[in-house]
């Protein structure tokens, strides 16, 4: 996906400089926030949304990764009420709203989650999955960050999927950033109208990528 977004924005701007960074999952705004980075692909929701636009780029299922000895990795699919009383690996606290969102707060019915440790990327998401410490929510398309060994990924009913944008601020008018975004929701219609035509292919579906519907 990536890839395709840059080659149909080099073709607007072809002596851009595009930089690629991974930002940590403390910060759930990817740079946007301090202004370290223009755009973002980022998971919502994102913290003060008045700040941000955004286009998704993709929606998919919620899946749960477990320990291969869970006795739930045993199941075909997992409901997400069977998981209330697991310990869940849960995003730094300054990820704000996004660390509520991956422990599903909004489908406890108040229900308190339990917390087995904190993450901050897939490498300390596997080590605690492997040492038992808890389990966690995932988009199915990140399970292979997690399948290494030692760790199951299962369906998991009664949750939401999530959703998957470009973002970036809402004051900034820069006519590259509008480019790049246009050059995103091409490239997600084209995916969503690929996907629809081979449904087999892939659980994703597209949300919204109408330039016209980018949200502020």
């Amino acid at each position: 996906m990536l890839p395709a977004v840059r080659s149909r924005f080099t073709d607007t701007y072809p002596s851009a400089r595009l930089e690629l960074r991974q930002i940590g999952w403390q910060d759930s705004t990817a740079g946007l926030s301090d202004g370290s980075t223009d755009l973002a692909y980022v998971w919502l929701p994102l913290p003060d949304e008045h700040r941000f636009r955004w286009i998704v780029m993709v929606s998919e299922p919620r899946y749960v990764a477990l320990p291969q000895q869970h006795p739930l990795a045993s199941h075909d699919t997992v409901a997400f009420a069977d998981l209330l009383d697991e310990p869940f690996l849960a995003l730094p606290e300054s990820a704000g709203v996004l660390r509520e969102y991956w422990l599903a707060l909004d489908a406890r019915a108040g229900h308190t989650p339990r917390i087995g440790a904190v993450i901050s990327n897939p490498d300390e998401t596997y080590e605690a999955l492997v040492d038992g410490r808890g389990i966690c929510l995932l988009a199915v398309g990140n399970a292979p960050l997690l399948t290494r060994g030692g760790v199951a990924v299962r369906p998991v009913t009664g949750i939401s999927p999530c959703h998957l944008a470009l973002a970036w601020r809402s004051d900034d008018n820069r006519p590259q950033i509008h480019a790049y975004a246009q050059a995103a929701a091409t490239v997600a219609t084209t995916l969503y109208d690929s996907l629809t035509a081979n449904p087999r292919r892939s659980e994703k579906t597209r949300e919204t990528t109408d330039p016209k519907s980018m949200q502020q």
